[in-house]
C-alpha cells in the first residue's frame, strides 16, 4: 500500500465519501482510474464494494493517509500541516499559542522543530524567503493601487469619498470597520489556566477555531476586493457602463461568480462575450447589405449614409404628422364635434423620459412628452416656491385647454408631485 498525503492544502478539509456521504477521515481509498474528479470512498465503503456510475469495484485505487513522516521521526504529515497553519495564524514566537492549536505537541516541541526544519534548514530557509518576497510584492501592489511617490488620499471619515471607498484607507492598505467587526468580542474573556477541566478546555478551542475561521473569511473578503479591483467605485462602473446593454445585463448577472473565476478568468470572460455580441451585430450588418444587393464596401457606405437621411425624414414627417393631428384634436376637442383617439408617442422627443403611467397621461390628454415636461417642471417649481398649488393658479400658470390643465393638475397631485394650496 502507498501512503500518500491527505486531500486538499486543508487537512480538516476533506471531501465527503460518494458511497454515504460522510465525512472522510484518514486512512480514506481514491480511484485510481476514474477522474478527473477524484473518487474518494471511505474505508466501510471500499470494503463493500461500492459501485457508482463509470466506477467499479476492480479498479485500480490508492490509499490516501498523511500519518508518515515527512522530516523527522515522531512528526507526521498532518501535523507537520498543522504546525505550519498554527504558526501562520498565532505568529511567529508565540509557541504557546501554537501548542494550544496543535494539540498534540508541547510548547518545547513545537519551537525546536520548527527552529531546526524550517529557519536552520538552508533548503527551507531559501525558499520561505523567496516566497514571502514574492508574496509581499503581490499584496503590495494589490492593496495599494497608487505610485510609491505619491501620497495617497485620506478620506475623512462618513465623507463621500470615504463612503465610496467603503471605509477603504490607502495609506494603511485596510478597511476602517472590518468584516465581522466584532468576532474578538468572544475571545477578549477567554482565558487559558492549569485548572481548567477538559470539557471546558475543549470549548475553549472550539471557541479559538471559530475565531480562526472568521479570520480567514475576513481575509478572503479583502482579497477578492483587492483582486477585482473594487475599491476604486467609479472606475469598476465606468468600466462597466462601456459595454453594450445586453452586455451589461451579463455583467451584471456574472458578478456574484467573479469571486470564484478569478479576476484575470471573468475579464476574459467579459470582454469575450463582448467581441462576441459585436461580431453577431456585425454579421447581422452584412446579411443586410448582401440581402439589398450591395457587393462592395464603397458601396455600402453610400448604402448608410442614404439609410441615415432616410431615417431622419421619417422621423420628421413623423413629427409633423402628429404635430398637425394635435392641432386638429384641439381643435375639434374646444368645438366638440368629436373625441380624439389618443396619441402615438412613437418617436416623440422626450418619450423616453416619461414613466409609463405619464405616458398615459400624455396618450389620452394628446399631449406632446417636450411640453408636458415643460408644464410639468413649471408647476412644480410654483409649488415648491409657494408651498403648495391650486387650480387656478396652474391654469394661469400654463394657459392651455382648461380640461387638459385639469388633467395634468389632478395627475401631479395623485402621483404626489404637488400639493393642493
Amino acid at each position: 500500500m502507498d501512503r500518500l498525503q491527505s486531500f486538499g492544502n486543508d487537512p480538516f478539509d476533506k471531501p465527503p465519501c460518494k458511497g454515504c456521504s460522510s465525512s472522510l477521515s484518514e486512512p480514506y481509498i481514491k480511484c485510481a482510474e476514474c477522474g478527473p474528479s477524484p473518487f474518494l470512498l471511505c474505508l466501510q465503503c471500499f470494503t463493500r464494494g461500492f459501485e457508482y456510475k463509470q466506477h467499479e469495484s476492480d479498479h485500480k485505487y490508492e490509499i490516501m493517509t498523511s500519518d508518515f513522516p515527512v522530516l523527522e521521526p515522531g512528526w507526521t504529515a498532518l501535523e507537520e500541516m498543522a504546525l505550519l497553519e498554527a504558526v501562520m495564524d498565532c505568529g511567529f514566537g508565540n509557541w504557546q499559542d501554537v501548542a494550544y492549536q496543535m494539540r498534540t505537541k508541547t510548547k518545547e516541541e513545537c519551537e525546536s522543530h520548527y527552529m531546526k526544519n524550517f529557519i536552520h534548514n538552508p533548503l527551507f530557509s531559501s525558499t520561505l524567503l523567496s516566497l514571502r518576497k514574492t508574496k509581499d510584492s503581490r499584496f503590495a501592489e494589490g492593496a495599494i493601487p497608487f505610485k510609491p511617490t505619491d501620497d495617497p488620499p485620506r478620506p475623512t471619515f462618513d465623507s463621500v469619498l470615504s463612503r465610496d471607498m467603503a471605509g477603504y484607507m490607502p495609506a494603511r492598505a485596510d478597511f476602517m470597520e472590518e468584516f465581522d467587526n466584532y468576532a474578538e468580542w468572544d475571545l477578549k474573556d477567554i482565558d487559558f489556566v492549569d485548572d481548567d477541566s477538559d470539557i471546558l478546555r475543549a470549548l475553549k478551542l472550539s471557541v479559538v477555531d471559530i475565531y480562526h475561521s472568521r479570520l480567514k473569511e475576513r481575509q478572503r473578503r479583502k482579497k477578492v476586493i483587492r483582486d477585482h479591483g473594487l475599491i476604486n467605485l467609479r472606475k469598476f462602473q465606468m468600466l462597466e457602463r462601456c459595454y453594450p446593454k445586453e452586455v451589461q445585463e451579463l455583467y451584471d448577472v456574472m458578478r456574484r461568480f467573479a469571486r470564484v473565476a478569478g479576476p484575470i478568468e471573468h475579464d476574459k470572460f467579459i470582454e469575450s462575450h463582448a467581441l462576441e455580441f459585436e461580431l453577431r451585430r456585425e454579421i447581422r450588418r452584412l446579411q443586410e447589405y448582401r440581402k439589398a444587393g450591395i457587393k462592395s464596401f464603397c458601396s455600402a457606405k453610400v448604402y448608410e449614409r442614404v439609410k441615415r437621411l432616410r431615417e431622419e425624414e421619417r422621423r420628421k414627417r413623423t413629427m409633423l404628422c402628429d404635430v398637425l393631428q394635435y392641432i386638429q384634436d384641439d381643435f375639434g376637442l374646444a368645438t366638440g364635434r368629436r373625441s380624439a383617439p389618443p396619441l402615438n408617442l412613437t418617436g416623440l422627443p422626450g418619450t423616453e423620459k416619461l414613466n409609463e403611467r405619464e405616458k398615459e397621461l400624455c396618450q389620452v390628454v394628446r399631449l406632446v412628452p417636450g411640453a408636458y415636461l415643460e408644464y410639468k417642471q413649471a408647476l412644480l417649481n410654483e409649488c415648491r416656491r409657494q408651498g403648495g398649488l391650486r387650480l387656478a393658479q396652474a391654469r394661469s400658470l400654463i394657459k392651455i385647454d382648461v380640461n387638459k390643465t385639469r388633467k395634468i393638475y389632478d395627475f401631479l397631485i395623485k402621483e404626489g408631485y404637488i400639493t393642493k394650496a
